[in-house]
C-alpha cells in the first residue's frame, strides 16, 4: 500500500491536478448512485402499494426503512475506512448495494422489499461521508467551497435522472424497473473506485465501541418503528407502541451515559464542543427533515387524488434536482458570501415552496406543481454548501471523517422522522377531513336536493351514494396531504433563529 510523503491537496503539476480531478469526478459518481437510489423509489410507490397490497402508511418504510438503515450505518463509516481502507470498503459497498438494488427489484412481498431496501441502505450509507471525506482531503481548504459544489452535483443528478427515468420505466414495464437500472450505474461506479480511489495512509486495528454502537442503533430502530406503526396500532394505546418508545428511550439514556463516562466512545461527544458543528447539526437536521417530504408526499396525491400517470410524476420529482441543480451552479461563486444569508435565503424559499404546495387545487396542473418543486430544489442546493462549510469551518482536520459521518447520520435521521410523521398527518387529517364531510351529508341537508349540486349523482341509489363516498374521500385525502405541507411550511420557518448563532471565522 502506497504512501505520499506530500499529501495530494499539497501537490503541484498537471499530474496532480489530474488526479485530484480524477478522484472528485469518481467520488461524484458513487454520491450520484446512492443519490439516485433515494429518489428514485419514491416515483413509483402508488404502483409498489398496489402491486404489494400495502396500506400508505406501510408503503412509506419503503422510504423509511432506507433512510433509517443509512442513518444507523453512517457513524460506522470512520472506524471501516481505519479497519478496512477507502478502496476495499468503497468496493464492497458498491458491490453490496448493486446486489440489493437487484433484490428489490426481484421482490415478491412488501416484507422482501422493505428487507433489501435497509440492505441497499445499510451498503449505501458508508458512501456518501467517506465520498466527501476523501473529496475534503484531496483538496485544499481554500477550495472547499467550489469542490464542495461539485461534488454535490451527484446528489442533485439523481435526484434528475433517478425519478424521470424511473418514472419512464415503471409506467412502460412496471415498478421493478426503477431497481433495476441501478445495477449498471453502480457497475460504473465500481470502475471508477477501482481505478482512482487508493489507501494513502495504512490501516489500523481500530477499536470500535461495540456496545455505543449497539445502544444508538436500538434508540434509532425503536423510534422509527413507533413513528411507522403509531397510527396503525393506534399510538400509546398499543403495548407495543410503548414497548417500543421505552426500548428506545432506555437505549438512548444508556448511549448518553456510556458515551460520558467511557475512553474512546463510539460518537465523541467533545465534537460538539465546536460551536459551529453543533450549530450546523442542528441546521442539518432540519434540512434533512425538509429533503425528501415533498418528493414522499407528492406521487401518492398525485396519482391516486389527482390521476397523474408515473411518467409525469417523475417529471415532476425530476424539477426538484433540476432546481437542486442551478442552485449549486449558484453556490459554486455564492460560496464566497456570508453562509448565514445564504442559510437564511434557502430555508425561506423552501417554506415558499411548502406554502404554494399547500394551496394546490385537488384537480392541478403539470405547471403547478413543477415549479414549487423546482424552487424547492433549489432551496436544497442553496443551503447544502453554506451549512457544511460552517459545519466543518473550524473542525480539526483528524476530526473531519468522524465528523462527517455524524453529520449524514443525523440529516438521515430527520428525513425518516420527517416523513413519518408528514404520513401520519397526511392520513389522520384525511380521516378527521372525512368524518367532517359526512356530517353535512344527511336527508336533511338543502343543498343535496338542489339538482345542480348533487349534478350527476343519484342519492337515491347505492351506486350514486358510492360515487359521493368516494369523492369525499378523494376531497378529505387532499385536505390532508395540504395539512402535511402546511407542516412542511412551519418546520421551514422554525429554524431561522440558528441562524444567529453562527460565528464566522476572522479572514
Amino acid at each position: 500500500m502506497s504512501t505520499q510523503s506530500v499529501p495530494l491537496s499539497e501537490a503541484l503539476g498537471a499530474s496532480a491536478a489530474l488526479e485530484r480531478a480524477l478522484v472528485l469526478a469518481t467520488c461524484t459518481a458513487v454520491t450520484f448512485l446512492y443519490a439516485m437510489t433515494v429518489t428514485i423509489a419514491n416515483v413509483s410507490l402508488p404502483q409498489m402499494q398496489g402491486a404489494l397490497s400495502a396500506a400508505p402508511d406501510q408503503i412509506a418504510w419503503v422510504v423509511t426503512s432506507n433512510i433509517v438503515a443509512t442513518a444507523i450505518m453512517t457513524p460506522l463509516a470512520g472506524w471501516l475506512v481505519s479497519r478496512f481502507g477507502r478502496r476495499k470498503l468503497c468496493n464492497v459497498c458498491v458491490i453490496g448495494f448493486a446486489g440489493a438494488s437487484l433484490g428489490c427489484g426481484l421482490a415478491d412481498s412488501l416484507t422482501e422489499l422493505v428487507l433489501f431496501r435497509v440492505l441497499q441502505g445499510a451498503f449505501g450509507a458508508p458512501l456518501v461521508p467517506v465520498s466527501q471525506a476523501i473529496v475534503l482531503d484531496t483538496y485544499s481548504r481554500r477550495q472547499h467551497g467550489a469542490v464542495i459544489a461539485i461534488f454535490g452535483m451527484g446528489s442533485v443528478l439523481g435526484p434528475i435522472v433517478g425519478p424521470v427515468a424511473g418514472g419512464w420505466l415503471a409506467e412502460t414495464y412496471n415498478w421493478r424497473w426503477v431497481f433495476y437500472m441501478i445495477v449498471p450505474f453502480a457497475l460504473l461506479a465500481l470502475l471508477g473506485t477501482l481505478a482512482f480511489i487508493h489507501d494513502r495512509e495504512a490501516t489500523t486495528k481500530t477499536r470500535l465501541d461495540w456496545l455505543g454502537f449497539l445502544l444508538l442503533a436500538t434508540s434509532l430502530a425503536c423510534a422509527q418503528l413507533l413513528l411507522d406503526r403509531g397510527e396503525r396500532a393506534d399510538w400509546f394505546d398499543s403495548a407495543e407502541i410503548v414497548a417500543w418508545a421505552a426500548i428506545g428511550a432506555l437505549a438512548l439514556y444508556a448511549f448518553v451515559v456510556h458515551s460520558a463516562t467511557t475512553k474512546r466512545p463510539f460518537l465523541d461527544p467533545r465534537l460538539f464542543a465546536d460551536r459551529n458543528y453543533t450549530v450546523g447539526i442542528l441546521l442539518i437536521f432540519v434540512f434533512g427533515m425538509l429533503n425528501f417530504t415533498p418528493m414522499t408526499l407528492l406521487p401518492p396525491m398525485l396519482q391516486g387524488v389527482s390521476g397523474y400517470p408515473d411518467s409525469v410524476i417523475g417529471f415532476v420529482l425530476g424539477a426538484r434536482g433540476l432546481g437542486t441543480l442551478v442552485g449549486f451552479f449558484l453556490m459554486i461563486y455564492a460560496s464566497r458570501l456570508d453562509p448565514r444569508a445564504m442559510i437564511t435565503l434557502g430555508f425561506i424559499l423552501q417554506a415558499y415552496a411548502g406554502w404554494q404546495l399547500a394551496h394546490l387545487d385537488i384537480n392541478p396542473s403539470t405547471a403547478n406543481v413543477f415549479w414549487p418543486m423546482a424552487l424547492q430544489g433549489f432551496g436544497v442546493g442553496v443551503l447544502w454548501v453554506p451549512i457544511t462549510m460552517v459545519s466543518f469551518a473550524t473542525l480539526e482536520p483528524e476530526r473531519v471523517a468522524e465528523a462527517s459521518a455524524i453529520y449524514h447520520m443525523v440529516r438521515n435521521i430527520g428525513s425518516s422522522i420527517h416523513i413519518s410523521l408528514s404520513v401520519t398527518l397526511a392520513l389522520q387529517m384525511s380521516r378527521i377531513a372525512y368524518a367532517e364531510l359526512a356530517e353535512r351529508v344527511t336527508p336533511y341537508s338543502e343543498s343535496l336536493s338542489m339538482p345542480w349540486v348533487t349534478g350527476a349523482w343519484n342519492l337515491q341509489d347505492l351506486r350514486g351514494l358510492a360515487a359521493l363516498s368516494r369523492e369525499m374521500a378523494r376531497q378529505a385525502a387532499m385536505i390532508g396531504y395540504l395539512d402535511a405541507f402546511v407542516f412542511f411550511v412551519v418546520t421551514s420557518l422554525a429554524v431561522l433563529p440558528l441562524v444567529f448563532l453562527i460565528r464566522l471565522k476572522r479572514r
